[in-house]
């Protein structure tokens, strides 16, 4: 070629096809860049010219295929000018890829976000490779934006609207398989025949995919309105336009512009630019940060764990176990019997069958996690997590075993909700070597891990354990040993508040209402039924006693001492603060919610948030942000509570 570039390698074969690669200078993935973008611009202009047979787009990163644009530029933006510039730069460049005159094809090695899905919908063809770890998203909309470099144009009419939308609308992924059967790729295949896949799928240049009649129909203009219309109304069962208007943008540009961001003009309610203009993008893109800065915790150490012992086959300890099964680890579940450890194997089974749908894979997943009522797995385990009841004279008598018979290079964690580690620990030889994971329900949906150092705790051992988080792909959260941490520390003194006002005369509904109209995802009393009431006020109980030590009195609700005693838990009894049929809650109308009631409502959990990193239990105000989004759901589109609070007074 005539140039040299940083982030493209070019190659021709006998064949007279191009394979391109993209390999990110310094970086660890593909992102597309302002420079990158430049580049890839100049070099399909000498591709243009040389007149190849055929265009191949690869990765050169092991980590996968391309995660999208870089979100650093969304972020330096600042005026909807910029922005626009921005999305004009990516629009030219894959409408200059989808005009090449010659066959083009997307060689997907891994993962493919954003602007890495819209350039393999640019392409003529797709080929994916056919591993878990390969897949497709337009996660835009969870940073409050949309995928405006083609997404939201050439997808519906690849796969049709029922699927894209599905993709659009919630930023969910799809993994290989699924891709191949919604026709968003043209081949599923291994990793030995990946390359020549491609490469026959240049060569042959077979007519591109086209969706159903009924969805080719239902992309034509007539229908557009009415599908766009109906997609509306489910997105405003989860999300208020206030709130999160990405969505509502996305149906608005795909009906009435074919998704073309430059055809409204700013000021129309489908422009991307009006999405420039409020909060709700700063503060998601704030909270991706964040994400990515608790993924780096978890890199301070090189720490893998390659066998695990769990101890305890509840819903916690099964479905930790379950979890690091799924993750590719050898695992043993101990439990009294049989008969406890079976209900954990049973949800296991489905989670593999849920994720992995794959007979082979799910096999292989079911024979690393091994029930073990001996515990034999002790001696041989990288990692023993404890996930027992919250009893402190039998956790201390558990570990004071566990010291005898594991290596002793091996990590001992507690996944204790509520115990501080220091008194559990001092039963222990060697206490640096305790650490707290602190996982939450569910366990396979919840992001966030607390990862609790003691006063006496290693801090390469805490590093370690960050690590394992990560391992399983979840976000660790440095926590001080005190009770509750950060996140039942602060969610307690918010159902608390919620219970409250239940027992001076409030409907459940109301309060829920009150919640839901701040922006949290879930009213605290729903939390709470869903929850179990029986482990809210044990876990209530125990931070009563901490307050009650701290000088601060903390009364258990009446109402919810009323429930547990005649045995109405909540969703898995039937009967709690509401009626639960079907796994739903019966709910009446909620009374009036003004803005004083909100405020009442939400008041504690802010009031605890601050002093919770005034304590120092969190590092600072964005870690703690972080873990109370992830880990309680607080409003994502409010930034966190400590940044709704300096918000609110600036």
């Amino acid at each position: 070629m005539s140039a040299n570039y940083k982030h493209w390698r070019y190659a021709s074969d006998k064949d007279h096809l191009v394979w391109l690669t993209f390999d990110k200078a310094g970086e660890s993935t593909n992102t597309f860049s302002a420079d990158a973008v430049a580049e890839l611009v100049a070099i399909l202009q000498e591709i243009t010219a040389a007149k190849p047979r055929g265009l191949i787009f690869c990765s050169g990163k092991k980590s996968g295929y391309i995660a999208g644009a870089d979100i650093k530029d969304f972020a330096a933006a600042q005026s909807v000018e910029d922005g626009m510039a921005i999305i004009r730069r990516g629009w030219d460049m894959f409408h200059t890829v989808a005009a090449l005159p010659f066959p083009t094809v997307a060689m997907v090695n891994g993962f493919c976000m954003g602007g890495g899905v819209e350039l393999a919908l640019a392409c003529r063809y797709r080929v994916a490779l056919d591993d878990p770890k390969t897949r497709f998203a337009l996660p835009e909309v969870m940073l409050g934006i949309l995928p405006a470099w083609g997404g939201i144009k050439y997808l519906p009419k690849l796969v049709g609207p029922t699927a894209a939308l599905d993709m659009l609308l919630s930023g969910r992924s799809v993994d290989a398989r699924k891709a191949k059967r919604i026709g968003l790729v043209d081949a599923c295949v291994p990793l030995r025949v990946l390359e020549n896949a491609a490469r026959m799928t240049a060569l042959e240049a077979r007519p591109p995919h086209r969706p159903p009649l009924a969805q080719r129909l239902m992309n034509s203009a007539p229908l557009k309105s009415i599908v766009a219309s109906m997609a509306k109304k489910q997105v405003a069962r989860r999300a208020a336009r206030a709130h999160y208007p990405a969505p509502y943008v996305i149906l608005d540009l795909w009906a009435r512009y074919d998704g073309d961001p430059f055809a409204p003009p700013l000021d129309d309610p489908a422009s991307p630019a009006a999405l420039m203009q409020g909060e709700t993008v700063r503060n998601l893109i704030r909270i991706y940060f964040l994400q990515e800065r608790m993924k780096a915790l978890g890199k301070t150490s090189d720490f893998t764990a390659k066998q695990v012992h769990v101890i305890g086959a509840g819903v916690m300890g099964g479905d930790i176990a379950a979890l690091c099964a799924l993750r590719g680890m050898r695992v043993t579940l101990q439990d009294q019997n049989a008969e406890r450890l079976a209900p954990a194997m049973q949800r296991a089974a489905k989670l593999f069958k849920r994720r992995l749908r794959d007979k082979a894979r799910i096999r292989d997943a079911m024979d690393r996690l091994v029930p073990d009522t001996a515990g034999d797995g002790v001696r041989k385990a990288d990692l023993i997590i404890e996930a027992i009841f919250e009893n402190l004279e039998a956790k201390r008598e558990l570990f004071a075993a566990l010291e005898k018979n594991a290596r002793p290079d091996a990590i001992l964690a507690s996944n204790t909700s509520s115990l501080r580690l220091a008194d559990i620990g001092t039963v222990l030889a060697r206490p640096g070597r305790l650490v707290g994971i602190h996982f939450f329900n569910p366990v396979a949906q919840m992001m966030l891990v607390e990862v609790v150092a003691g006063a006496n705790t290693d801090p390469t051992i805490a590093s370690q354990a960050a690590a394992f988080a990560r391992q399983i792909d979840k976000l660790p959260l440095p926590v001080g040993d005190s009770p509750g941490f950060l996140v039942n520390r602060v969610l307690g003194s918010y159902l608390n508040q919620a219970f409250t006002m239940v027992d001076e005369g409030l409907s459940a509904e109301t309060v829920d209402a009150a919640a839901t109209r701040f922006g949290m995802p879930m009213g605290p009393i729903e939390l709470a039924d869903t929850v179990g009431l029986d482990i809210c006020i044990a876990a209530g109980k125990s931070l009563a006693a901490a307050g009650a030590a701290a000088g601060r009195a903390v009364t258990v609700p009446k109402k919810l001492e009323q429930l547990v005693a005649a045995g109405n838990l909540g969703k898995k009894s039937g009967r709690g603060y509401y009626e639960w049929r079907a796994g739903k809650a019966v709910k009446g109308a909620p009374g009036e919610v003004s803005e004083a009631l909100i405020e009442r409502l939400i008041a504690p959990y802010l009031e605890e948030a601050q002093a919770a990193v005034a304590e120092g239990i969190v590092a600072d105000a964005d870690l703690a942000d972080a873990g109370l989004i992830f880990g309680t759901g607080f409003a994502p589109f409010r930034g966190g509570p400590l940044n709704y609070l300096k918000n609110q007074a600036a």
